[in-house]
């Protein structure tokens, strides 16, 4: 590696590389709506909390990159536009099920598990806060909860 950034740019698409092997092409296995987004979540927690020396190399990069442009700050962002963008699409696809209601916004919902999953992360390597596995599956129950339709019971 010539630099630096050139490094921390091979080390996110490695880790890029890696999410869509353990966490976005298994879960694709799943049934077609909810059930997938079910998968693309839980194979998230387990990745995030699998134990990973250092913790996620995209929380740590956002800390280190989001204020300072470059190749590897572009790769990152492109890295996390691309999993809303999975998740988005997901929710998109519970919605032509009849899983989720018409009128949900499938990026907003998308934010949410984002915004779940990143404190989930937080809570368990910061805090060390037992709970958090916990916290974040009953946050990702309601706001699949709020997205259903009325008649629509959690598919498995």
């Amino acid at each position: 590696f010539a630099s630096k950034d050139n490094l921390a740019v091979a080390i996110l698409e490695e880790a890029s590389r890696r999410v869509v092997e353990e966490v976005v092409a298994p879960a694709l296995k799943a049934r077609r709506g909810e059930p997938r987004v079910r998968a693309l979540f839980d194979r998230w927690i387990a990745w995030a909390g699998g134990g990973l020396p250092g913790g996620c190399i995209f929380m740590a990069a956002t800390v280190e990159l989001d204020d300072r442009p470059g190749p590897a700050r572009d790769r990152l962002v492109a890295s996390q536009r691309d999993w809303l963008a999975t998740l988005s699409q997901a929710v998109r696809i519970a919605v032509e099920e009849g899983h989720f209601r018409r009128d949900v916004d499938a990026e907003q919902l998308a934010f949410e598990l984002y915004a779940i999953g990143h404190g989930y992360h937080t809570l368990t390597r910061l805090l060390r806060d037992a709970t958090a596995e916990k916290r974040a599956r009953q946050a990702f129950e309601h706001v699949l909860a709020a997205a259903r339709t009325p008649a629509s019971p959690a598919p498995r």
